[in-house]
């Protein structure tokens, strides 16, 4: 029997979307063994769309339901939590209210943890489409300009030295063992969930990555998280903008997963401890740059010769930004 799988749901008025993704979920083979839906304070009946749609797929007697509401909503990443602390089976999947999964998606990951013991999360890519389900033309993957040398190091035992440049792990495409949250529970309140559990798994386990879209990624413009390909012009707009508080966000994030890190004794080797305290520092400099552009330059200059901007940062892209920047 293949490994069994619970699938956390979370919803916040999604009716529009939830049955396509429901009967997407209760139609694999093997299905899931339980649905834990997590609704964060919908004001439509996205909970009895749930209900309904299982019922007509003819798996409300077969796959269990259990459901939260939350009457005051939790946020993204806190409806996460609840959801997935109530998941009971070996393996978690975890699922946006508005995609659609692809036939044989269970299959093909629970496969992968079959066949790797030591597997802790495996994320995949997916098809970007609108809100009618039609294409649009390209991958998560090539919206985020995933490039083969990262798809490379992960497959090698590095995932940790990838997101430590940037996250590649989205939750709508993610599958992770239950035991990974030994040691990524409480979630960090400066994380998203998807981050926080891939730079977790990475830090103390094995991570692999199929760069094959298992599902499609409903883009629509209500997305709370979403993925979109950035021109030329969106780039060179985002690197101009103004510094805010980002970069001393970046730094709390950084000096969370340290704190975490440190926490979990034994089991995280010591080189990934000490490139995260090379990444604080890092997030340190980054936020205390000044506020003026010409007296970056010098700084910047010198940390990029230290070739910290390429090991924990986008390389020329984080330098154009700490340089172009308006204080």
């Amino acid at each position: 029997m293949p490994p069994a799988v619970s699938v956390a749901l979370c919803s916040r008025n999604g009716a529009r979307y939830l049955p396509a993704q429901v009967r997407s979920i209760c139609t694999q083979e093997p299905p899931p063994v339980q649905i834990v839906l997590s609704d964060d304070g919908s004001s439509d009946d996205s909970v009895a769309v749930v209900r309904r749609t299982l019922e007509e797929c003819g798996a409300a007697s077969t796959i269990e339901l259990t459901v939260f509401e939350n009457a005051k909503p939790l946020g993204v990443a806190r409806n996460f939590e609840q959801a997935i602390r109530a998941c009971r089976a070996d393996l978690i999947a975890l699922s946006d209210q508005d995609d659609v999964w692809h036939a044989g998606k269970l299959a093909r990951m629970t496969t992968s943890f079959e066949a790797n013991p030591k597997l802790l999360l495996l994320h995949t890519d997916a098809r970007l489409v609108d809100a009618r389900l039609e294409p649009l033309g390209l991958s998560l993957f090539q919206a985020l300009e995933v490039r083969e040398s990262e798809l490379a190091a992960i497959a090698a035992g590095r995932a940790f030295d990838v997101y430590l440049r940037r996250n590649l792990v989205t939750g709508a495409t993610t599958m992770f063992r239950r035991g990974l949250l030994d040691a990524a529970l409480p979630f960090s309140q400066e994380w998203i969930h998807d981050e926080w559990l891939g730079a977790i798994a990475a830090a103390t386990g094995s991570v692999e990555v199929l760069p094959e879209p298992l599902i499609d990624y409903r883009q629509h413009g209500g997305n709370q998280i979403g993925a979109k390909r950035l021109r030329l012009a969106d780039k060179l707009r985002k690197a101009m903008d103004r510094r805010g508080t980002k970069h001393a966000d970046r730094l709390r994030r950084a000096e969370a997963l340290l704190a975490r890190l440190l926490s979990l004794k034994g089991l995280v080797p010591a080189s990934i401890v000490s490139s995260q305290r090379e990444k604080v520092e890092h997030q340190r400099f980054r936020a205390g740059l000044p506020a003026s552009r010409i007296a970056r330059l010098l700084p910047v200059l010198a940390e990029a010769m230290r070739g910290r901007y390429d090991r924990y940062g986008r390389g020329m892209q984080a330098i154009a930004q700490d340089l172009l920047e308006r204080g």
